[in-house]
């Protein structure tokens, strides 16, 4: 993968190190039960303030104000689904610790889609303009479109798509979105869904640096329930997005294992063939 500027492994290290230090506190906290802390409540800012670049909060420096937005919490899945849905979050587990990852849609350069896009792995860039709101993410150059006051299509009509089709409108300071038409292979977390999936956000900012995305799925042939979940952004003044291509991509899908191997030699190079009798895997998409 290549980009411009900032060298991209030293982003990327910068996350995954962000994340363990993330999930060691949420892990301690659990461990000795504290109470949540409350957020002040939050300052009147002119929702024409969203415009710039943002990066997922807390951060290198925190509001003290404001805490950081809960961790996901497990998906409401029905119980034919949940049980598939547990044993594949362990298959993974147990094959990133044994340094051989399952095969995935990052193997592949496939880009997150909705809702994980918005998770904001990499910054990513807001801008405002008359009838509209674009979300710009950093990773796989993803490019998000919420069409201001307009009637959202009929579900069965929604072309299935990464992104999905996004309408939205204000509600006093609260940008209230509507997205359907996601491809079903198109996960977040790895949650099945079908194409009756929607996804709701109430976006809003808490300081004139802090903004929030409250998210609610609803599918009614997969979840119970409504799941729930919450990412927060701190600003980042002066920040340019970068370029973020997944070129010379070297990863494909063993065909006897299902993990992630490393093809060797020069990018582009024809990658092992399969043992006799074996599937065979599927190409990497450059």
């Amino acid at each position: 993968m290549t980009a411009t500027g900032e060298s991209r492994w030293m982003r990327a290290a910068r996350w995954v190190g962000s994340v363990a230090v993330l999930a060691f506190a949420a892990a301690s906290v659990d461990a000795a039960d504290a109470p949540a802390r409350k957020d002040a409540p939050p300052e009147k800012v002119s929702h024409s303030k969203l415009t710039g670049a943002w990066d997922r909060y807390p951060g290198p420096e925190a509001d003290p104000r404001y805490t950081a937005a809960p961790r996901v919490p497990t998906p409401p899945l029905k119980p034919q689904y949940l049980a598939e849905w547990e044993a594949r979050q362990k298959a993974a587990h147990e094959a990133d610790l044994r340094g051989q990852p399952l095969y995935s849609g990052y193997t592949q350069c496939l880009p997150d889609g909705m809702p994980a896009m918005m998770m904001a792995m990499f910054p990513m860039e807001v801008l405002q303009t008359p009838g509209q709101i674009t979300i710009i993410q950093e990773a796989y150059n993803q490019v998000r479109r919420i069409y201001l006051n307009e009637k959202q299509i009929p579900i069965d009509d929604a072309e299935p798509g990464f992104w999905g089709h996004s309408v939205g409108h204000w509600d006093g300071d609260t940008l209230v979105v509507d997205t359907v038409g996601i491809k079903e292979n198109v996960r977040f977390r790895d949650v099945p869904h079908s194409d009756k999936m929607r996804i709701d956000e109430r976006i809003h900012l808490l300081s004139k640096d802090i903004f929030e995305d409250q998210v609610t799925v609803t599918d009614p042939e997969y979840l119970t329930e409504p799941w729930n979940f919450s990412w927060r952004y701190v600003r980042k003044p002066g920040y340019k997005i970068l370029e973020y291509v997944c070129e010379g991509n070297r990863e494909y899908r063993d065909p006897q294992t299902g993990g992630t191997r490393l093809q060797l030699g020069a990018p582009g190079a024809a990658a092992p063939q399969p043992a006799p009798g074996a599937s065979p895997a599927a190409p990497a998409k450059h």
